[in-house]
């Protein structure tokens, strides 16, 4: 948590992005950039559409892995763990925290669908948009706030001489307790 703070203090572009890993059904690795919504002793939090790619993924197969980068730094930390869907509520307040436009898209729930023309996206994001603007408390069922829960979290921090410094933490359980290593960078 203390990296995180000294990156947003440092000016990094974005030191809250961060790499999402699931796996597909035929075991095929899937990575894309998300934004880290929260970080607390519950773990690691993101939101997604529970029909997109990566909410059917998470849904299949309970488990991913989160990678940040914050190179002016020298820094990187990984976490590995499962992955549980937050009370409805949670992922509703999360999704009327979007703006109007993003509200309007993940409620077209699309994601990752072959699309026939960019015009016929800003056809239904249009009407997408009046609808939020019509009812602004509308929701979404499937907009899911995930916690990935941490079984591994590794630290790496840069060194110019090329000896690195990496630290994990583990645990064997969610509710098991914390050892630490030093690993071999």
């Amino acid at each position: 948590m203390d990296w995180l703070t000294q990156a947003h203090r440092s000016g990094p572009p974005e030191p809250h992005t961060m790499t999402v890993s699931t796996v597909d059904e035929d075991g095929l690795p899937d990575a894309r950039v998300l934004i880290l919504k929260n970080v607390d002793a519950r773990g690691w939090q993101f939101a997604a559409h529970a029909d997109s790619p990566k909410g059917r993924q998470i849904t299949a197969n309970p488990h991913a892995a989160l990678g940040f980068h914050w190179g002016p730094l020298g820094r990187q930390a990984r976490v590995r763990g499962t992955v549980a869907a937050a009370p409805a509520e949670h992922s509703a307040a999360d999704f009327l925290g979007r703006s109007v436009a993003a509200r309007a898209q993940a409620l077209l729930g699309r994601q990752s669908e072959h699309m026939a023309s960019a015009a016929e996206r800003d056809r239904a994001l249009e009407e997408s948009l009046a609808r939020v603007e019509r009812e602004p408390g509308l929701t979404d069922p499937a907009w899911t706030l995930f916690t990935v829960v941490p079984l591994t979290v590794e630290f790496w921090q840069a060194n110019r001489s090329r000896v690195h410094t990496r630290l994990r933490y583990e645990r064997p359980t969610p509710e098991g307790d914390w050892s630490r290593h030093l690993l071999w960078a």
